[in-house]
């Protein structure tokens, strides 16, 4: 690839993610006061399940075709081979899980746990699933053919369509049932414009011709087998507490409780950008074995991520009484006890996030032994929530997930300095603490002399922002010069 086109790719990937994030932003608070804690509650749920199903439903074909279909080989229709038997696999996969999610709302299987509207919820979840996977197909095959600048605005556009379309369907009286058939039309809708750009290297063909002998099937599927566990064990950690909370405590606490959520992953933001920027050279430096270099970046990259994360967390910290009712509507302020709880578990994940990635990129054994750490993670996240629950409803919930979360710091740190690199190394945390205690003073020393929700609003972040980074600087929790090394670390046409 040229200079151009890693540049053109990157910056299409991070636009891509900061405008679904920004209408995200959005459209999240006029879904919530248009549905009501109940009602946002059972959609929650259900994305929650939702979320679980796709994991397995998608069974790593996206990243096994991204990886295969750019790949040079001696079949002259390589690439149309790869994208049709990926595509036959995905939808095979989709509508088995489908049919048989069909099946057991038939024999009535799942009204032992769930309420009446969910029966008409997951009906239109097995059409989701299917229209869903037709999108991740489509743009899966335009990454992998290195078209990110067509891939990434599809995902603006598909959360564009779904709140116009899924706002426009509660307001006429369609409810939840609105907002999923919101997301069925919108990846439905922009899949099908997804492939219609595709098809000007894939034929439809592709999809019903079979696969040429030199396609290895095994190879294929097997391909990210590992990943796929590990993505599981991920997403349980999501889901797992929301589907418990729907079914021990109601909806209407489910509501609160997503919306807490929602807030806290705001903060995941920069360290998921951070974790995309330094991915690729990080897997260079694996493949030539420069161990040293790996430890003193990783520990700066994990330093930096702390660093933002807790500006993060202490504004939202301070300014959640002001922040959630202004948000949400007035009803959600019960959604604040479980925020501030969130919190501290939040940092550890985000902190996690990067040392994840290039614990990842460097080989299969890496990934077994996160397979194990997240497992833990995950497991412990499962039993905390299942005693606390019961007891505590979503501020059980929270704390239980806080907990999980920040498992993660400590196991993946130790996954890592096995895999042979600390990113721990040169964190500097007393200095990041003292430049945390420094901020705190202003940042809720003013949002609690503010009356006025708005005024803080506009007033403390600035204000905050400023403190903290004379105060990281002066405290040497960060140096002017490592502003600039951190350039050396990125592509090099980015870096430019």
């Amino acid at each position: 690839m040229t200079s151009w086109e890693i540049l053109r790719g990157f910056l299409s990937i991070a636009s891509g993610r900061a405008g679904g994030l920004l209408l995200a932003v959005v459209i999240t608070p006029v879904l919530v006061r248009l549905l009501g804690s109940g009602g946002y509650g059972e959609y929650a749920f259900v994305l929650s399940a939702y979320g679980l199903l796709m994991v397995i439903v998608n069974g790593g074909v996206d990243a096994g075709l991204r990886k295969y279909i750019i790949e040079e080989h001696a079949e002259s229709q390589w690439q149309q081979s790869v994208f049709g038997f990926f595509a036959r696999v995905a939808f095979a996969l989709a509508i088995t899980v489908s049919l048989a999610l069909f099946v057991l709302l038939e024999l009535s299987v799942l009204e032992s746990v769930l309420e009446p509207p969910f029966r008409g919820y997951f009906y239109l979840l097995c059409l989701l699933i299917v229209t869903t996977q037709w999108y991740y197909v489509v743009r899966s095959g335009l990454m992998g053919l290195k078209l990110e600048y067509y891939s990434e605005p599809l995902d603006v556009a598909r959360e564009a369509l779904f709140g116009l379309s899924a706002i426009s369907l509660i307001i006429v009286g369609y409810g939840v049932s609105g907002a999923l058939y919101g997301h069925v039309i919108a990846t439905a809708v922009i899949g099908t414009a997804g492939f219609a750009v595709l098809r000007r290297r894939i034929p439809l063909t592709s999809v019903f011709s079979s696969p040429p002998e030199s396609i290895h099937r095994r190879e294929l599927l097997s391909f990210n087998l590992l990943s796929v566990v590990l993505t599981l064990l991920m997403v349980s950690l999501y889901h797992v507490d929301i589907l418990l909370v729907q079914l021990i405590v109601g909806s209407e606490q489910t509501g609160y409780y997503r919306a807490a959520l929602v807030i806290a992953e705001f903060v995941w933001f920069f360290p998921i950008a951070i974790q995309i920027l330094f991915f690729y050279s990080f897997s260079e430096m694996w493949s030539k074995q420069q161990y040293r270099r790996i430890t003193a970046l990783s520990s700066r990259v994990t330093r930096y991520t702390l660093l933002l994360t807790v500006l993060l967390t202490l504004g939202l910290a301070a300014l959640a009484d002001s922040f959630v009712p202004l948000y949400f509507g007035p009803e959600f302020s019960a959604a604040v006890t479980p925020l501030l709880i969130l919190l501290p578990g939040v940092i550890g994940f985000a902190v996690t996030r990067p040392m994840f990635a290039i614990s990842q990129g460097k080989n299969e054994a890496a990934v077994r032994l996160l397979i194990g750490a997240t497992g833990v993670s995950a497991l412990l996240n499962l039993v905390l929530n299942l005693v606390l629950i019961p007891r505590y409803g979503m501020v059980g919930a929270a704390a239980s997930t806080s907990l999980g979360y920040g498992s993660m710091v400590f196991l993946h740190t130790g996954v890592a300095r096995r895999i042979g690199f600390d990113p721990v190394a040169d964190l500097r945390f007393d200095r990041v603490l003292l430049t945390a205690a420094i901020a705190a003073v202003p940042i809720f020393g003013l949002s609690a002399l503010i009356d006025s929700d708005l005024l803080s609003l506009l007033v403390v972040p600035p204000v905050g922002l400023a403190v903290y980074a004379v105060a990281a600087f002066r405290s040497g929790a960060i140096s002017v010069s490592e502003v600039s090394d951190i350039i050396a670390i990125v592509p090099d046409s980015l870096g430019k």
